[in-house]
């Protein structure tokens, strides 16, 4: 079955690093969207980042545009965020989710297959 395993989460402070993961099983993601969402309490989610894999077009919400950096290892079937000079208002839960897609572009609604999520906490 297509699953995303999330990880990479966790405590950090303010100015600091975490790179979160994302490994897809059941399916490999060359044709595929790959997006990371953030939800807060009491906000809507929104899509922080999100690649193409099989034509490499990546977009990034301009919130986090020259502090987050998306990547991918196709041989590991993984996605990676890089996350850097993290702020308090970047707290949030991510989630990692695909969509299958023949488009060339990652900026496409609604993902249909999610990950379980992963907390990410920027406090000092």
């Amino acid at each position: 079955q297509v699953q995303l395993v999330e990880s990479g989460g966790g405590l950090v402070q303010p100015g600091g690093s975490l790179r979160l993961s994302c490994t897809a099983s059941g399916f490999t993601l060359d044709y595929y969207a790959i997006g990371w969402f953030r939800q807060a309490p009491g906000k809507e989610r929104e899509r922080v980042s999100c690649v193409s894999i099989r034509y490499g077009e990546t977009s990034y919400a301009d919130s986090v545009k020259g502090r987050f950096t998306i990547s991918r290892d196709n041989a590991e079937n993984t996605v990676y965020l890089q996350m850097n000079s993290l702020k308090p208002e970047d707290t949030a839960v991510y989630y990692c989710a695909a969509l299958a897609t023949s488009a060339p572009t990652c900026r496409l609604s609604p993902y249909n297959y999610w990950g379980q999520g992963t907390q990410v906490t920027v406090s000092s």
